[in-house]
């Protein structure tokens, strides 16, 4: 049943690429290598740099990847089971997030590779682009908060060595997972010399990278860095403060591109170990465990739990961000755009099977531990070929910091690029220095649940408030994405971005309003209050906007 389910998801995930992607690049968006992109005409050398698909593929991937297609899953099938999580993610990712990273790229390359927001203020109305700007600049704040504590959390924590259905003894992983976090930055540094600089094959570099980054999952367990929860907390403020306003090739770039063969190395790996292990696993989890659980209902939540992997706002950001600066000619939006976004919901659907193949035990043990499940499944699927679950579990490990890693200081330089939007003010460390102050405030904030009054992880308690205004973001993007699309002559494909924005837009509102009725006056209750508001304002200038395209031109 489980190699089953995998192997239906990927064979939906290629007919999809080849198909619904072919669509999307041939009739709606008409992509031509002949139209010069940004990354040539705007080089620069720091921001604007053409990068191989490959290379592209996998900072993006990196990028948008984050905890999401991980943390989400988990923790929907966990609540109601996996079928409804699992459909999610097959359906999302194909027909709304995939169209919603791609045509955000697309629209940003086709607009000097300006941000979605500058693109909402050039189509809909100057008012809106500069409130979309506010909305996203705050939202990225949140998604800054989020993953740094994740990161901490990641170089914090144990796994649970379980046996007999009861917990013998808490492994320490997460120090090793640290050191072999910062020793694949020294080598992504290295190898973006090598490459950029001293013009040496790709090929060949790569090869010997990919084999020290490997190399140093294993040297990270036999010397771990252990430091308190704040130190780290402080470390990655630091961390990405410095990787956000570094040039791409010295660190974003080669880094994200030697992070993806550790993510692709999971996805085969343990993606290989689920076929391998064909009969020889059970499905222990319910398919549906009923509507409500301990988190809320089914609907609407569903759709805002699980962002990565069906569909984030954060990706428009990214494609429209860094990415945009960086694709070398149009038609590699659709292996970038289209394709890292299949990817991405292969991570989600094997993050499933990690809950589905749990028993019951393990089940009730390891469930609030999401990290865990991950690990545990990694380690359980590469023992398939023998490896031991120890090196296993941190390998999957070393896979979710790096996802984390690579999203943080990426929405970072997104926080600096749309405040300058914003301010006007160029100069990119005092941009970077106001964008993390509230992250960093916010992690080091206590929060206690309004209901139960236990105190909250700082990544559960923001959760909820990141998860809808992330979706809201896409909403808002697919949005920005029709309006252009109608005003530049394409307006019988209307559809392809409009009906997931509407579909998207009523979720999210309708999960803003719970929490605000929720969390009430108080932090996150607050900033779900301003992000219905900010998005509401946007949608009536958007409105207008077409109203008066509609009267002037009869469109």
């Amino acid at each position: 049943m489980v190699t089953f389910l995998f192997l239906l998801s990927i064979s939906i995930f290629i007919i999809a690429y080849f198909t619904y992607g072919k669509f999307l690049s041939k009739k709606v968006f008409k992509l031509d290598d002949k139209n010069k992109t940004p990354a040539h005409t705007m080089k620069d050398g720091v921001d604007y740099v053409p990068a191989p698909a490959p290379v592209l593929l996998g900072h993006h991937f990196s990028s948008i990847a984050g905890a999401g297609p991980i943390v989400g899953p988990i923790t929907a099938a966990s609540s109601w089971g996996w079928l409804p999580a699992f459909l999610w993610v097959l359906i999302g990712n194909v027909f709304i997030g995939g169209v919603h990273d791609m045509s955000s790229l697309v629209a940003s390359i086709r607009n000097k590779a300006k941000s979605i927001a500058e693109i909402g203020g050039m189509y809909l109305t100057k008012r809106a682009g500069i409130i979309f700007k506010l909305f996203i600049w705050l939202a990225l704040l949140y998604v800054v908060a989020v993953f740094i504590n994740v990161a901490q959390i990641t170089f914090n924590s144990k796994i649970p060595i379980i046996e007999g259905g009861k917990v013998v003894e808490m492994m320490p992983i997460g120090g090793g997972v640290a050191t072999s976090a910062i020793i694949y930055i020294f080598l992504a540094v290295i190898f973006g010399f090598i490459v950029y600089h001293k013009k040496k094959s790709l090929g060949i570099t790569t090869a010997i990278f990919v084999v020290l980054v490997y190399l140093a999952v294993y040297i990270g367990q036999l010397f771990p860095i252990n430091l308190s929860p704040e130190a780290w907390n402080i470390i990655m403020i630091l961390y990405v403060a410095i990787a956000s306003i570094t040039p791409v090739w010295i660190l974003l770039q080669p880094r994200d591109y030697l992070s993806s063969f550790l993510l692709y190395g999971a996805v085969l790996g343990a993606g290989l170990g689920i076929i391998l292990s064909f009969g020889k696993v059970d499905v222990n989890i319910p398919a549906y465990m009923g509507f409500n659980s301990d988190i809320g209902p089914l609907v609407p939540l569903l759709f805002v739990v699980i962002a990565c992997g069906s569909i984030s706002g954060f990706h428009s950001l990214v494609g429209s961000g860094t990415t945009s600066k960086q694709l070398d000619k149009e038609t590699d939006a659709v292996k970038v755009g289209y394709g890292a976004m299949l990817l991405e919901g292969i991570v989600a659907v094997m993050s499933i099977i990690f809950v589905i193949v749990l028993s019951s035990s393990e089940f009730e043990i390891l469930k609030k531990n999401v990290a865990a499940i991950y690990g545990e499944g990694i380690g359980k699927f590469l023992n398939v070929f023998g490896i031991p679950e120890s090196i296993g579990m941190a390998f999957g490990m070393l896979a979710l910091s790096s996802f984390v890693l690579t999203s943080t200081d990426t929405g970072t330089r997104l926080a600096r690029y749309v405040f300058t939007e914003l301010t006007g003010i160029r100069n990119r460390y005092i941009a970077t220095l106001v964008s993390l102050i509230i992250p960093a405030i916010l992690v080091f904030t206590k929060y206690e649940d309004p209901i139960t009054h236990k105190v909250l992880p700082v990544w559960k308690a923001l959760w909820p408030v990141f998860g809808a205004t992330n979706q809201l973001i896409a909403a808002l993007a697919l949005f920005v994405v029709m309006i252009w699309l109608i005003k530049t002559g394409r307006k019988k494909y209307w559809f392809v971005p409009g009906i997931p924005a509407i579909f998207m837009t009523t979720i999210t509102i309708w999960s803003l309003t719970m929490l605000f009725i929720k969390w009430k006056f108080t932090v996150i209750g607050v900033a779900a209050l301003i992000q219905i508001v900010l998005a509401l304002w946007i949608f009536y200038e958007g409105g207008m906007s077409l109203r008066k395209l509609r009267r002037e031109n009869g469109v």
